[in-house]
């Protein structure tokens, strides 16, 4: 919803080219989705709307790049006027809160959701600060302008950012997931975890954070443990997680399993054929056979 919390309840997400419709699929209760096989290209993602009626149908162009990894997408939907509570304040919880949201705050919000999906990082920093301006406490601002500047790879003022949001709801996913993220990038392994650790207590059949909290432990030397983690972004993600398979394939090449190596090297071809690194990966694969 416009101010970050999630949709209850199943909405129809339609992928589209110019040259038509790609994939449809519905929502799960908490208002995910998962679309896998996605060739790097520009797409628009159509959320149409739900059983009930109740959201304006939205449209947000994405960018699918090369590299195998997943790509991240946060719609932002709009709820339908209601002229029998019209000038009502409309107050959804979030997480363990129930953040009234001034209405200005709300509208810098969708303003900076828009400027993102066109592209504009710096008019959505702008919005997102304008926002939090209004209404410190924005924790949904608060975590989507430290995405913002970790995108931009200002990684103080991203965690600055994330340790507000996760101030405001301890028990909020994506700021933590997205705080061991930045902590990562700024090679602050143990800090990492523990954020990742967090994020996988609050939904731990979320595929994204075992994905780095497997890298984050074959970095700090936790072999056993980065394998069981990698495995379950893969197992719980599927083909959209199959950059798990090549840090796989690589730590089993470095402890001299290469029977594991090779099978993990081969799966990632046989999930993502035209991944940039494709030719690489065989090269590897020749010389484990």
């Amino acid at each position: 919803m416009p101010d970050g919390s999630q949709v209850s309840g199943a909405v129809k997400i339609t992928l589209k080219t110019l040259r038509g419709d790609v994939a449809m699929i519905y929502t799960d209760q908490s208002g995910r989705f998962e679309l896998g096989n996605i060739t790097p290209a520009q797409y628009t993602i159509e959320v149409d709307a739900d059983r009930e009626r109740r959201f304006e149908i939205t449209r947000e162009a994405v960018q699918v790049l090369r590299g195998g990894g997943p790509t991240l997408v946060t719609l932002y939907l709009k709820e339908k006027q209601d002229p029998t509570r019209a000038g009502a304040d409309k107050t959804i919880s979030v997480g363990m809160l129930d953040q009234k949201v001034p209405s200005a705050a709300k509208k810098e919000f969708q303003k900076a959701s828009h400027f993102t999906a066109e592209g504009n990082a710096i008019e959505a920093i702008a919005a997102l600060k304008r926002a939090i301006a209004i209404y410190p406490d924005y924790l949904a601002a608060h975590n989507d302008l430290g995405a913002q500047l970790l995108e931009k790879g200002q990684l103080d003022e991203a965690a600055n950012e994330l340790r507000a949001a996760i101030k405001i709801d301890p028990a909020a996913f994506n700021p933590q997931l997205n705080l061991g993220i930045v902590l990562m990038q700024q090679k602050k392994l143990s800090e990492a975890l523990t954020a990742l650790n967090r994020a996988l207590s609050i939904e731990p059949s979320a595929p994204a954070p075992h994905l780095y909290a497997g890298m984050a432990s074959i970095d700090l030397n936790d072999t056993t443990r980065g394998v069981k983690e990698l495995n379950a972004a893969y197992d719980l993600g599927g083909n959209t997680y199959a950059v798990a398979l090549l840090h796989l394939g690589r730590v089993y090449m470095k402890e001299g399993e290469r029977e594991m190596a090779l099978k993990s090297f081969e799966s990632y071809l046989r999930e993502l054929p035209n991944a940039p690194d494709a030719v690489q990966v065989q090269q590897l694969i020749s010389r484990l056979h």
